[in-house]
This record gives C-alpha cells, sequence and structure tokens, in this order.
C-alpha cells in the first residue's frame, strides 16, 4: 500500500511539472520547497487546516460539481412542519442542523454568545453552537471588508460599534435574528465520479446569531439556524457558484409521507416529465407568476391581476413556509370550488374558523386535483395530501382541512405542503423554476453540467471530455494520498 501511494505521488508531482513549451516540447519549470522546516514540528491540525485551503482550491477546478445533502424533517404542522439537513463548518468540522429555506439568502447558525437562544429541541437534536474562538480557520467580517461595504445599505448588512459586519433580519411569521458575519471553512461531499465522493470544503462568508426572536425562540421547534437559499450574493449557492465550485442551479425532493426527508442538491435534478416558467425578474424572492387556478378541470372565476407581481403582490415559492398561502380574492373561490366539488360525498365542518371536511373513504377518492397555472404553459398538479391536513378532532372523528391559508397582503406563498412529493430545480442561471411530481424516497438524475446530454444518480456520476476527466482523477489520488496519510499520523 506504502509503494502504491508513493508511486502516485509521484506521478502527480510529475503530472504537475510538466508544461508544454512553445514548440510542443514538454518542459520541467517547477521547483519544489519545503514550506515547514525540517527540524520543526507541526501540530497535526495545523497541517489539516491548510490541506482544507488546498482541496477547496482543487475543487474549484472542477467546473461544476454535484454537492449533496441529507434531509430530515417533514411537512406535516403536527410534527414540526419543517425540513432541515446537516452543514458542517470551522476547524476541526462542527455540525449544526438547519431549515432548508428558499425564502431567504444567509446561512446563520447561534453563537455560543447568544444567551437566550433555546438549549433544547422538541426535534430530539442536540444543539450546537458557533464559537469563533475554537476555530482555528475563523475570521470576522470587518466594515471595511469588500463584501459588507458593497450590502451595508442593505437590511442584509450594517456596521457596529466595534467594526464588525452585522446583519438583522425578519421572517415572515414575526420572527427575526441578529448577529454579525463570519467567514470560515464550509465542509460538503462534492460526486466527481462514478461512485466517487471528494469531502471537500471551502470559505464562505455566514451568519452568527447573538439574538433571535419570535418562533426561533420556541424549544419546540428549536433548531441550530437556517440555510437561506436565495439568489443574492451572499447565500451559499451564489458563493460556491461564484467560486466555480458548483453551477448555479440547485434542487431538491422534500418526502411528504411517512418520516419525511428527501434530496437537496447543489445541481439539477433531470426528469423528462419537467415544466418550468421563468422566474419574475428583478426580485429578491422566488417570484412565479401564477396566472390561474382550476378545480377539477374548471378554471376558478379570480381576476388575474390579483395575481400580478408588484411591490406588494406576487406569488412567491418558499421551503421555510409549511402551509401555503393565497390572495383573499382567490382563496374564497378556491374553498367553495372544493367544498362543492365534494358535497355529495364528504360533510362539512368548521375548526377554528377553518373549512374542514369528514370524510369515511380516502380523500384521494373523493377530492378533485387542483392545478396552479403558471406562465410558459407550466401547470402545477395539485393532489388533495397538497392542500388538505389533517384537522383537530370534532363531533364526528377528525376532519381533513383547507391547507391554504387566506392572506390580505396581496403575497402567495406558496410552503412546503405543495412542493412536497415533487422535484424542484432553481435554475439561476436560465432564471427558471422546473417541477415534475415524484417519489422523493427513489433515486434522482443529476447533471452538472449545462447541457442535458450529462446525467447521472445523485451518487454515482458519468462524465464525457478527457480533460476533465485528467482533472478528476488527479483530484481523487490526492484526496486518496491524504486521507492515507492522514490516518498514519495517527
Amino acid at each position: 500500500m506504502k509503494l502504491l501511494i508513493i508511486i502516485i505521488f509521484i506521478l502527480l508531482v510529475a503530472a504537475a511539472a510538466v508544461v508544454i513549451g512553445d514548440g510542443g516540447i514538454p518542459e520541467r519549470v517547477l521547483t519544489l520547497e519545503r514550506v515547514f522546516p525540517a527540524n520543526k514540528t507541526v501540530e497535526v491540525e495545523v497541517l489539516r487546516a491548510r490541506d482544507r485551503v488546498r482541496h477547496a482550491r482543487i475543487l474549484q477546478r472542477f467546473s461544476g460539481g454535484i454537492v449533496d445533502f441529507n434531509v430530515a424533517g417533514t411537512a406535516d404542522p403536527y410534527y414540526g412542519g419543517l425540513y432541515f439537513t446537516k452543514v458542517k463548518l470551522g476547524s476541526p468540522p462542527k455540525e449544526f442542523n438547519v431549515q432548508i429555506d428558499t425564502g431567504s439568502d444567509i446561512l446563520w447558525v447561534t453563537c455560543n454568545s447568544c444567551s437566550d437562544c433555546p438549549q433544547s429541541s422538541g426535534f430530539g437534536i442536540d444543539l450546537n453552537f458557533f464559537d469563533i474562538g475554537s476555530s482555528t480557520t475563523a475570521s470576522t467580517v470587518s466594515c471595511s471588508d469588500s463584501m459588507c461595504s458593497s450590502i451595508v445599505q442593505t437590511s442584509d448588512a450594517l456596521c457596529s460599534e466595534g467594526n464588525q459586519c452585522s446583519y438583522k433580519f425578519q421572517y415572515g411569521d414575526g420572527s427575526g435574528t441578529s448577529g454579525h458575519y463570519v467567514t470560515d471553512l464550509f465542509y460538503f461531499d462534492t460526486i466527481v465520479g462514478p461512485s466517487m465522493v471528494a469531502n471537500s470544503s471551502a470559505y464562505i462568508t455566514f451568519g452568527c446569531s447573538t439574538y433571535q426572536t419570535g418562533s426561533l425562540t420556541k424549544p419546540d421547534k428549536a433548531i441550530d439556524g437556517i440555510f437561506g437559499f436565495g439568489q443574492q450574493r451572499l447565500s451559499v449557492v451564489s458563493q460556491l457558484s461564484s467560486h466555480g465550485i458548483t453551477l448555479k442551479v440547485f434542487s431538491h425532493c422534500l418526502k411528504g409521507d411517512g418520516t419525511g426527508g428527501g434530496k437537496l442538491v447543489l445541481g439539477e435534478i433531470m426528469d423528462p416529465t419537467m415544466v418550468y416558467s421563468p422566474l419574475v425578474p428583478s426580485q429578491p424572492h422566488y417570484n412565479l407568476d401564477l396566472q390561474s387556478i382550476a378545480v377539477n378541470g374548471q378554471m376558478l372565476p379570480i381576476d388575474p391581476t390579483v395575481f400580478a407581481t408588484s411591490d406588494n403582490r406576487g406569488t412567491i415559492v418558499d421551503s421555510g413556509t409549511t402551509l401555503t398561502y393565497l390572495v383573499a380574492e382567490a382563496f374564497e373561490p378556491f374553498v367553495n370550488a372544493i367544498t362543492a366539488a365534494v358535497s355529495q360525498l364528504a360533510t362539512p365542518v368548521l375548526s377554528k374558523d377553518t373549512q374542514c371536511y369528514l370524510v369515511t373513504s380516502s380523500i384521494n377518492e373523493i377530492f378533485p386535483d387542483v392545478s396552479l397555472n403558471f406562465a410558459g404553459g407550466a401547470a402545477m398538479i395539485l393532489k388533495p395530501e397538497n392542500y388538505l391536513v389533517h384537522g383537530d378532532p370534532v363531533d364526528g372523528g377528525t376532519p381533513w382541512c383547507i391547507g391554504f391559508q387566506k392572506v390580505q397582503n396581496g403575497v402567495s406563498i406558496l410552503g412546503d405542503l405543495v412542493l412536497k412529493d415533487k422535484i424542484f430545480v432553481y435554475d439561476l442561471s436560465k432564471k427558471r423554476i422546473g417541477w415534475t411530481d415524484y417519489d422523493c424516497s427513489n433515486d434522482v438524475n443529476v447533471s452538472i453540467t449545462s447541457s442535458k446530454d450529462e446525467s447521472r444518480y445523485a451518487g454515482e456520476l458519468s462524465e464525457s471530455g478527457s480533460s476533465r476527466t485528467i482533472s478528476v482523477i488527479q483530484a481523487l489520488l490526492l484526496h486518496i494520498v491524504a486521507a492515507t496519510l492522514g490516518s498514519s499520523l495517527w
């Protein structure tokens, strides 16, 4: 094994040292020098930190890779009503459970200096706190930093008295958080070949929360932070894309039944039944142009202008929202149409001012399909479980209730209730969102290129093109050498 490692290392060094000259003749121009003095010992953690930085640079050569995240959680409001994933930050790496949120931009985790933040979670997970002093690679972002100065006029950044680049966010449910920005290593698995995964890292800027309000302070739904997947500069998607590590596209498939879970990848999930609708331009959120709603094939009498995007109107796709919210002008016709469609097979009841129905058979046999129709001819078909939720028990049994909520502010929000059991692709390069019905417990095909002729299962990869294959092999060999040498140090 040691001989094999030595041979691989020699081949890699030789390959790096060869440069083709003007005449097509190989020239050896690389000289190697010792970084650390031979007569001094170096802590293993120092070497690891240096290797992490190098691995991030190596990964930047891959013109786009698949970054894969595990997904936990569920859309069921009685079991928390949110989906979350794990991220690793700092040196040594520390793991954090963060909510998947396409309605915000910033990744933030709770700081150890947050005195009033929850100490336990109803999700049965241990809460972790980020300690900048315990990470050998962490640094705070100052007000003079180009990142901070470029966005300091927005709500995403402001300057504190201590010259720290800070933030303060308010979410749609009234909760909020404030803190300061930190730059540190972010760890992720990148699929770079058939059944091959590279463990890599890159420096990113994220928030360290020192104060929280509203639902964020409640232990029953407490989590380590929020993973914003918005389209602005500070989102992790934008940061990794700007480093050349991934393409500017991500996808999720949120499993609705059972224990939930699903898939989340920085890459494009491919499916032949996918339909796309263009993003409304110049909007801070993922706004789509909803044009009409049909129930059981019948178009509802709704004025299309109530969906038009403006400063206080529009339709937003938001995985951080559990239910779905419809403007009042559309909500009433929707509920009336559902009630009329099931009038012979279900008993309408009111529970806490919500329209509910007592049924004696499967909701899929009784309730109609609903079609949300978007610009570009893209229809989102909703099964009964995409607009109904279990209600509280009433006389006669436990009803199914309309899961859509009425809003007066003019902004409709498509939450996890309608997003579940579908592939969703957020293609920021082509400025569109795609979706299709899917069993999210199944494997998915993911493309890491802008063309659709290169795709593979998440966890598998089949690339064409010799130059990319060579760079992938070199990177994998480096990881093999590093992992083997690292284990031998112990």
